[in-house]
């Protein structure tokens, strides 16, 4: 999976943890421009609302909003939210099309982080909450920062 090289998290999904229950990740490398690399690190990247979709045996982020390094110097035809392939084995490609069609579950990406000089792109299978089981999070989250604040006090 993650290897012990140095990682720097760039841009994190939060809402994908509220949203939905993660059952199981992969690590997936993306296609990108060299202005794309530099906005991602930056910090000029949004996943909210993002997804993955797997088309002809090849799997692609939509969604992921990359804005412009510099905005002066980027091409008319520049996109920021076009499709990008993401980097899979055959087998993971498979599993998250198993996954996403039969099972009815959900693909999301978590982070974009680096992997030494690499961009890459955490890719969750998930299954959506309902309201109760949102109510439950924040219930189970306010009643650990209770906990910590008291046990900091003490």
């Amino acid at each position: 999976m993650i290897t012990s090289e140095r990682m720097t998290t760039y841009i994190h999904n939060r809402k994908a943890t509220f949203n939905y229950e993660i059952l199981n990740t992969y690590e997936a490398g993306l296609i990108l421009v060299g202005a794309e690399v530099k906005s991602i690190r930056a910090g000029k990247a949004k996943l909210e609302g993002s997804y993955i979709v797997v088309r002809g045996g090849e799997v692609y982020v939509v969604g992921l909003s990359i804005t412009p390094y510099q905005p002066l110097n980027t091409p008319k035809s520049y996109d920021p939210e076009r499709l990008r392939k993401l980097l899979l084995s055959k087998k993971e490609v498979l599993e998250i099309e198993r996954n996403v069609d039969k099972d009815r579950l959900t693909a999301i990406p978590i982070k974009l982080y680096s992997v030494g000089s690499k961009i890459k792109l955490e890719v969750a299978i998930a299954k959506g909450k309902n309201q109760r089981d949102k109510r439950e999070s924040l219930k189970a989250r306010d009643t650990k920062r209770d906990i910590e604040r008291t046990l900091k006090s003490q």
